[in-house]
């Protein structure tokens, strides 16, 4: 009875290892079938219109527009001697929070409301919650830091 069982099972084996063979036949075919469909559709010539579009028609030569070399500016355009803009790094905010025995707080800015750390360190004179101060700022580990904090009088 042991052998019956065994030739069963032989026989069982080959018969998934033979379907499994078929399968493998079958996805490989398809595969070299949508590798041709994949080659033979397509876009043959690609365009690029007056606007800088790719697109499968050809332009049109009537919008077609002639630039000079000497037009074409690479980098930064310079700015005239008398249009320089005067940044002032200094900016206004108030404390929102300020703790002395630990030595840093918060400032929030007065333009945009962003929450600036600041250290004891940084202070130019003594500030305490809700003082109106001007401030610089820096780039700290953790991200941008008041520095040159001053009361406003």
């Amino acid at each position: 009875m042991a052998k019956s069982q065994q030739s069963y099972n032989k026989s069982e084996k080959e018969k998934k290892r033979l379907q499994k063979r078929e399968e493998k036949k079958k996805k490989m075919e398809a595969r070299k079938l949508d590798k041709e469909k994949l080659d033979n559709s397509g876009i043959d010539l690609v365009y690029v219109d007056h606007m800088g579009n790719l697109v499968d028609t050809p332009p049109d030569p009537s919008e077609k527009e002639e630039i000079e070399a000497e037009d074409i500016v690479l980098g930064i355009p310079k700015t005239p001697e008398g249009e320089k803009e005067a940044f002032d790094p200094t900016r206004t905010g108030s404390v929102n929070y300020f703790d002395h025995s630990k030595g840093f707080g918060f400032i929030i800015d007065a333009e945009n409301n962003e929450k600036y750390f600041t250290h004891i360190s940084n202070c130019i004179d003594e500030i305490n919650e809700n003082d109106k101060v001007t401030y610089e700022l820096e780039k700290g580990q953790r991200g941008m830091n008041a520095v040159k904090v001053t009361l406003v009088k």
